[in-house]
């Protein structure tokens, strides 16, 4: 096998035996690494069988799969690469038996955990404006992450009320989980941790099967991650772990930059070996991240080079509003599209925050230019489609409540809130699950006339059942679903295009059914729902698409574009100001990391820019330049006649940096012209996460709420429109029951 590699790689490729850690600079070839070394290891004769590559997304498990295919074109089949999560997947559905679940277990999405939680503070009888779902949902996905029980939990908690009244919702939603027969995301490492704990038996079996470990990305693990790659390691000790500690970036889910800086104290005979050519950039851009990461003190000491020409130099700018930034990034993305014949897929504008995206969003309407949001409303997370969803979940898996419950009135059956209730007490009463109380529903206490609604909807499931089993294809079970329920004739029938678009959904459910069986040797039910539900967002990116992609810059860990807009580069908002001004060394140095990873995105051309005043969380204020741009040598910049500015020294922000709003003619003056007065006593009768209707947009879910002080500034996520940002006072959203 002919290799084109550089010598540290040709070192890394070819170090067979003991612990290894690559240190893989950005953009310095690591995938390549990883797809010759599988190869190089199977060339040399290690069974395939005895390989594991554990990647972060199945876009880059599915990337490594195909590249060693086509170097090898056999034996590739029999290595198991894949992410986390869908490793604990397969494990656990052979072997969660052994500690308590059925194998037939359903994942919940972030969405049925909200369901549930709710479901636990009402029954706990909690007021969820004290404790709200999001709170819950990330307390206790940090404990999972750290591998901590809520019985150790709830210890921890005496002594702190809040914590102790958190332990009493985690202690109640895993059990709620358990009757549901359902994991959630974090259950399915943290499951398979204790599977391995509780059985050695099992972890050895595995152990021997995965004699020749790699992990791809190790500086965005967390500690259940750590602690499953030690156990699975343990008894061979040939581990390679690939990652930059320059790009750890994402503390804020779990990821813990220590498991890469301590990895030679964890395996002290562990080989170290550095790639530091970069392949992606030109020199310029390279240099002007090595020397704002060099600001850095905890890290490994790499420097990124290249053989790539210097190129042009990074361009700045400093605007007076967000507005006039906006404006301009629209201008010079027009201008080198047109001058260097880019398509609209060459370019990414990244920000530091979501909210950064609405001024944007507006300017390139106005050009015409094509764009998407990334990391909007997930296909899977639209109501139609979990819905439909829901259906085949119930069918697979008798014991998962929630989506008996979402489904008991989808479509409409006329049975209500008061019916459902009387069930729920009746199954925990007796505890069974809520769909076997329901096919006992005429021994529910005062359940009356609604009995012969509810018969029809377990008499439709029990249908369902016997087509999955007497259906030749999971397509042929699809339409009788669509059939049995009448969800889609429903939708036809009502006309509006809001309805045809969920109808058009559905038919691209439908085709990735299709799409599946096509591609799994033994299609099944409960695999094509597990495939769905390890489904993620960076997945989505369709680079084919030619628009422009707007997105953080947390979100474009990955990607790399030949023209990158880094905005907003502000002291306050990058880094922020709650960074600034807490004086943590740990968080501001995660702050420059993610700046490093901005940077290094680009390919050929790299504009800075930010605004003397930005309007933020209803009030104007004066930010300077951020901190990271002045730490970029002046050789490598085209500031554009701002170098006095870029030499002024850093400062705080605080209160005293705040001004009042500033408003100019075109194009400082916010958009359409027109000044609003806001109503100083603007009530809510709605709240983040609920579903709301908006005369224009249509339907959607409010995923933020900031109290401008006169006025409540609502962000919501609509199924059509993707995310808008507005005034309470003038949106007069409507909220909607849940469906």
């Amino acid at each position: 096998m002919q290799m084109k590699l550089n010598a540290p790689q040709q070192e890394a490729v070819e170090h067979i035996n003991g612990p290894l850690l690559i240190l893989a600079g950005a953009g310095s070839g690591k995938t390549r690494v990883i797809t010759h070394r599988i190869a190089y290891f199977i060339e040399q004769g290690m069974d395939p069988y005895n390989i594991l590559a554990i990647t972060f997304t199945n876009k880059a498990a599915g990337e490594v799969r195909e590249r060693v295919d086509s170097m090898l074109g056999y034996g590739s089949e029999r290595v198991w690469v894949s992410t986390f999560h869908s490793l604990c997947v397969r494990i656990l559905r052979r072997h969660i038996d052994r500690i308590g679940y059925n194998t037939n277990y359903t994942i919940y999405d972030t969405d049925d955990q909200k369901r549930l939680i709710k479901e636990t503070l009402l029954y706990l009888q909690m007021d969820p404006k004290m404790y709200p779902e999001r709170l819950i949902m990330s307390e206790i996905s940090h404990a999972k992450e750290n591998f901590i029980t809520p019985s150790e939990y709830d210890l921890a908690a005496q002594g702190d009320y809040r914590k102790m009244q958190i332990a009493r919702v985690y202690t109640e939603y895993q059990i709620r989980m358990h009757n549901n027969n359902a994991l959630d995301f974090d259950d399915l490492l943290f499951k398979t941790v204790q599977l391995f704990q509780d059985y050695p038996d099992v972890l050895e079996m595995y152990q021997e099967r995965f004699r020749y470990i790699m992990v791809d990305e190790y500086q965005d693990t967390n500690t259940i991650q750590f602690l499953l790659v030690r156990q699975l390691a343990r008894k061979y000790r040939n581990l390679c772990v690939v990652g930059d500690d320059d790009q750890s970036i994402y503390k804020f889910r779990g990821a813990n930059i220590m498991n890469i800086l301590n990895f030679e104290e964890e395996y002290p005979d562990a080989t170290v070996i550095k790639l530091e050519q970069n392949y992606r950039s030109t020199a310029n851009i390279l240099n002007a991240a090595n020397a704002v990461i060099s600001n850095n003190e905890g890290r490994k000491d790499k420097v990124l080079w290249t053989e790539q020409e210097d190129g042009d130099k990074l361009q700045f700018k400093q605007y007076e509003n967000e507005y006039q930034e906006a404006e301009m990034i629209a201008y010079y993305l027009l201008e080198e599209k047109i001058k260097n014949r880019r398509n609209y897929s060459d370019f990414a504008i990244l920000y530091r925050m979501n909210a950064q995206s609405r001024v944007l969003e507006e300017k390139l309407l106005m050009k015409n230019i094509p764009y998407r949001i990334y990391g909007g409303q997930n296909f899977y997370g639209r109501m139609e489609i979990k819905d439909i969803l829901a259906y085949m979940k119930t069918v697979a898996n008798s014991y998962d409540d929630l989506s008996v419950k979402r489904i008991i009135n989808v479509p409409k059956r006329g049975i209500g809130v008061s019916t459902i209730q009387k069930i729920d007490q009746y199954a925990l009463q007796m505890n069974i699950s809520f769909l076997d109380a329901l096919y006992q529903v005429e021994d529910v206490p005062g359940i009356g006339k609604a009995a012969s609604k509810v018969q029809k909807f377990t008499e439709l499931i029990m249908d369902l059942k016997d087509d999955l089993s007497g259906s030749r294809s999971l397509a042929e079970f699809f339409d009788c679903i669509l059939d049995r329920t009448g969800y889609q004739e429903e939708l036809i029938a009502e006309h509006t295009e809001e309805a045809l678009s969920r109808v058009e959904n559905i038919d691209e459910l439908r085709n990735k059914v299709i799409q599946y069986e096509e591609d799994a040797e033994t299609p099944s039910l409960e695999e094509l729902l597990e495939e769905i539900a390890l489904i993620s967002d960076v997945d989505s990116l369709n680079s084919s698409d030619d628009r422009v992609v707007l997105m953080t810059i947390h979100s474009a860990k990955g990607l790399e574009f030949p023209c990158v807009f880094l905005c907003g580069m502000e002291d306050g908002i990058f880094p922020g100001s709650m960074t600034i001004n807490s004086g943590n060394t740990e968080d501001m140095e995660e702050e420059r990391r993610l700046c490093y990873v901005g940077i290094t995105r680009a390919k050929q051309k790299l504009y800075l820019s930010c605004s003397r005043q930005r309007m933020m969380h209803g009030s104007s204020s004066r930010n300077p330049i951020s901190r990271f741009v002045k730490e970029i040598p002046s050789e490598l910049i085209d500031a554009g006649g701002f170098r006095t500015a870029l030499n002024q020294p850093v400062t705080r922000v605080d209160e005293a940096s705040r001004v009042a709003p500033v408003f100019k003619v075109d194009p400082s003056k916010p958009p359409f012209g027109r000044t609003f007065t806001v109503n100083k006593a603007v009530t809510l009768d709605y709240g983040i996460g609920d579903t709301v209707e908006h005369v224009k947009f249509g339907q959607g879910v409010v995923t933020e709420i900031v109290n401008g002080g006169k006025d409540y500034e609502v962000t919501v996520e609509f199924d059509k429109y993707g995310t808008k940002r507005m005034f309470a006072s003038f949106a007069k959203l409507k909220k909607l029951e849940e469906s």
